[in-house]
């Protein structure tokens, strides 16, 4: 397929600008506790209206990605160690925030050893320990495949385990060249062999240059991997320098692949333009 950068946003991708006091409190959280969030980082197109309802996505393990992965805009560069006291920030920044859902990714650390596994435990203890209903959902790196990394982090007993496997295994050179589309689809299908009453979720993004034979056989690959939740979105590029947008994937695709997914036996599927992995993340924990 020709690659064409769209010269121009459809109507279905605008965004209505949102600002406001609530907004405002959550930035100034964020930043007197030294938090980052992906809502931020990775100019999520949904952060105005999250922000403005009291929620976030944090985003541990420091700012710099070790990854280059055309498609994302979170910075690559050298990191630092990780901050000790981050866990603690976080789960402050939950109860002062008074969330009932949260979600807590990272940035990806393959120059640690463990990936970050132990941090991500840790900041799932915390949270825990300072609000024991408060609902975990983690969104993974592939931690290079390491079966001690992952169990570390479900040891700590997260409710959702997440893990986005970003597009079709074609173009991985393309998008993801230091992943590996089986790595992630058998780090997904560990989970559930590991933790079978785990809930397990995913995502990837339309308009890569993907075809509907290969979005149809990623979905089946999920399921046969266990996954229980799922999230499709529309790609767009942070800028020239990153993998160009193929297309602009109309709403009725979006919806087309919702009701197959859902056939196959997704228990949540959210499809849309600006869906995005942490979008709306607690409607997933109704059907649990």
């Amino acid at each position: 397929m020709e690659k064409k950068t769209p010269q121009r946003k459809p109507d279905w991708l605008r965004i209505k600008i949102q600002t406001g006091e609530k907004q405002q409190q959550v930035m100034e959280l964020m930043q007197s506790l030294s938090l980052h969030t992906v809502c931020g980082e990775a100019n999520c197109p949904n952060l105005m209206e999250c922000f403005g309802r009291g929620t976030a996505a944090f985003m541990i393990l420091g700012r710099y990605c070790t990854r280059n992965c055309t498609f994302c805009c979170v910075e690559k560069n050298v990191p630092l160690p990780p901050d000790e006291e981050e866990p603690a920030h976080v789960a402050h920044a939950v109860r002062q925030l008074g969330l009932k859902h949260v979600v807590v990714t990272s940035v990806t650390r393959d120059d640690l050893p463990d990936g970050g596994a132990a941090h991500f435990a840790r900041t799932i203890e915390e949270i825990r320990r300072q609000d024991p209903q408060v609902v975990i959902e983690v969104l993974i790196p592939d931690f290079k495949g390491d079966p001690s990394a992952l169990a570390t982090v479900l040891a700590a007993r997260p409710h959702i385990l997440n893990h986005n496997v970003e597009t079709v295994p074609r173009l991985y050179p393309e998008v993801r060249p230091m992943a590996v589309y089986e790595r992630s689809i058998g780090l997904l299908a560990s989970v559930k062999k590991s933790v079978p009453a785990m809930y397990t979720k995913s995502g990837f993004m339309l308009g890569l240059g993907e075809t509907g034979a290969e979005v149809r056989a990623l979905l089946a690959d999920l399921r046969k991997a266990g996954c229980d939740f799922l999230t499709i979105g529309q790609y767009l590029a942070p800028s020239k320098k990153h993998h160009p947008v193929v297309e602009y994937v109309h709403p009725s695709i979006f919806a087309e692949y919702k009701e197959i997914a859902l056939s196959l036996g997704f228990l949540y599927v959210s499809s849309g333009p600006l869906v995005r992995s942490s979008y709306q993340a607690d409607k997933a924990a109704e059907y649990m």
